[in-house]
């Protein structure tokens, strides 16, 4: 492991490293930096295998240290062990307007959380994705700059083009014009997504509304899907049509949850409603509340910042449900729900 927390010490450390990737290729070294963003594209070309803080969590850094092991093949771990590829959490909806890119931020945010260094965002709504205003982010590099030259050879050059957040959290945050979209195609986001989950404990990606090349393609490396809609008429029906439309594609199998947002008081249509009308039950609610519109407006999700209201337990049991605390909980039933959630 290698220390350049004090500037006199990093030429040394990163021709230190140069050295062992070439005489040693399977020894896996990482460095630790207070300028991740700064050193990344110079330690990586040297044969660093991660980046850490200084302050980096005692369960983050067992992840890292794990990770990195399997990657440089000490391990004997191979692309196919189901234990060496992170799990990848896409949040998709057949409308939009549902509150999607809300969930996966704070989903992604609470994640980060737990594990720093291990979790990703991707913003996967390629012309109209506003992840970056949700964090807050002014991104120097985008997915768009991700499908040049040869940035998808390996993961190496893609980490460097990630956007670090204050949470710990990495973001592929979203072209800054519609007209950069045109050259990302669908098997530029497989080959995107099957780096970074090799690379990462968890890959969170927000996707635009609807099937799209781009999301059926996320698909495929999905092992998690949470479908969100809001409680009205439209986005039910939508929900439902997207989760027949599923079935019929034959998509790799993996665990769906439903996610039912902005749920109130007066409009008509209860939780239960939504549970007759797509024939399954509904695994998480979460209420309509100003704080979600206000922490969009501040680019700071809700899970960024403290407290203790339903809201937040509510977005926390999400997190849960993905997180390594797989034990049940006091007060969910089997499918996760909240006992007594508003219907």
């Amino acid at each position: 492991m290698l220390d350049v927390t004090r500037e006199e010490t990093l030429d040394d450390s990163l021709g230190l490293a140069g050295r062992f990737q070439e005489q040693f290729p399977l020894v896996a070294m990482l460095l630790i930096t207070d300028r991740p963003t700064e050193l990344a594209l110079p330690a990586l070309r040297a044969g660093v295998r991660d980046l850490v803080e200084p302050d980096i969590s005692v369960d983050a850094m067992r992840w890292t240290l794990r990770h990195a092991i399997e990657k440089a093949g000490a391990s004997g771990a191979s692309s196919d062990d189901p234990q060496s590829v992170g799990r990848v959490i896409t949040v998709a909806s057949p409308k939009g307007g549902v509150g999607k890119t809300t969930l996966a931020t704070n989903l992604a945010v609470g994640l980060a959380q737990q594990s720093p260094t291990g979790t990703v965002l991707v913003d996967l709504d390629i012309q109209f994705g506003d992840v970056s205003a949700a964090l807050d982010l002014d991104p120097t590099y985008t997915i768009g700059d991700a499908v040049h030259g040869s940035t998808l050879r390996d993961a190496t050059g893609l980490k460097t083009l990630l956007t670090k957040h204050s949470t710990g959290l990495h973001v592929l945050c979203g072209v800054k014009s519609p007209v950069e979209a045109d050259e990302i195609t669908a098997e530029d986001v497989s080959t995107i997504i099957g780096l970074l989950k090799a690379e990462f404990r968890y890959v969170v990606i927000d996707t635009a509304p609807g099937l799209v090349p781009h999301t059926l393609s996320a698909l495929d490396h999905t092992t998690d899907l949470v479908l969100v809609a809001s409680l009205d008429v439209p986005s039910v029906r939508g929900l439902r049509k997207e989760l027949e439309l599923l079935e019929e594609l034959e998509l790799p199998p993996a665990t769906r949850h439903v996610a039912v947002n902005m749920v109130g008081r007066g409009g008509g249509l209860s939780v239960a409603d939504v549970e007759a009308t797509i024939g399954r039950p509904v695994d998480f609610v979460i209420p309509r509340s100003p704080k979600i519109i206000a922490s969009t407006n501040r680019g700071r999700p809700l899970l960024q910042e403290p407290g203790r209201d339903k809201l937040r337990r509510d977005l926390t049991q999400i997190v849960d449900r993905f997180s390594p605390i797989t034990a049940r909980k006091p007060g969910l039933d089997w499918s996760g729900r909240h006992r007594g959630a508003a219907s």
